[in-house]
């Protein structure tokens, strides 16, 4: 268990769930792997949603576009197709961003298994438009043993508790960093941390920031553990992305991007 020390510095995943983790019916734990991980098979080319686009219904997404490689992965990798699709409108969104960054899919895909098992954690599902249901929370941070103390900043909008903050959706966002990288990336007019097409977005914005190159060891270092000050939750996170990466690769062996 993963909870937020009030040593640490953890600016953006905070969760304080009881456990974490894939929702498998048997427990796998991935090999260790070093930084940076396997970048795995690149998404395909998409169209990437414009501002002038407009605003679009939830159904009609843009990272739907990637149905079929979602589809080609999602049983082998144990990740539901909408949280493929969300990684890898990200890392295709990111590459045009800010190339210099070289998000892989993979490196979204360790966070969301560390931090929810892809919005799947206490028997939660991913809908087809990528919220989980039932909405996923962690504990009140409200200074207890191993907790940081974090007074409410969102007045309960987020967490549903006006007293204390909570770390909220597939990625655990508190609502404070939610408030400064939120984004809505899915283009149906709402930047919400319980929706995995937002909250990667938001995730990658955030590891991307400060000029990091995540192909390179110590830059992959720095963005993670300002995302989360634990060195145990960095590895992790690499042998989970380091897995879905070489696994990938070996459900499509002709790729060899």
């Amino acid at each position: 268990m993963l909870v937020c020390i009030p040593a640490l510095v953890v600016l953006t995943s905070c969760s304080a769930l009881e456990s974490r983790g894939p929702d498998t019916s048997e427990h796998f734990e991935p090999p260790p792997a070093s930084a940076p991980p396997d970048p795995g098979v690149d998404p395909p080319e998409v169209r990437l949603h414009e501002p002038g686009d407009g605003t679009r219904p939830p159904e009609s997404r843009p990272q739907a576009q990637l149905g079929q490689w979602a589809e080609s992965l999602s049983a082998e990798l144990n990740i539901p197709r909408t949280a493929l699709q969300a990684y890898g409108y990200t890392a295709r969104q990111l590459e045009r961003d800010g190339p210099g960054c070289r998000l892989s899919w993979t490196v979204l895909a360790g966070v969301g298994s560390v931090e929810s098992g892809h919005g799947r954690y206490g028997g939660a599902q991913l809908d087809a438009t990528g919220r989980s249901s039932p909405e996923i929370r962690g504990l009140p941070l409200d200074g207890s043993e191993g907790v940081r103390q974090i007074p409410d900043t969102d007045g309960g909008a987020w967490d549903d508790d006006p007293v204390w903050d909570l770390a909220v959706g597939p990625l655990q966002f508190i609502p404070d960093t939610w408030r400064e990288w939120g984004v809505d990336a899915d283009a149906d007019g709402e930047a919400d941390p319980h929706d995995i097409d937002d909250a990667a977005m938001a995730a990658g914005r955030y590891l991307c920031s400060q000029g990091v190159d995540l192909s390179d060891r110590d830059d992959f270092w720095t963005a993670l553990l300002r995302y989360n000050a634990s060195r145990d939750y960095v590895e992790e996170v690499v042998a989970w992305a380091d897995h879905y990466g070489r696994t990938s690769r070996a459900q499509q062996p002709g790729d060899q991007s």
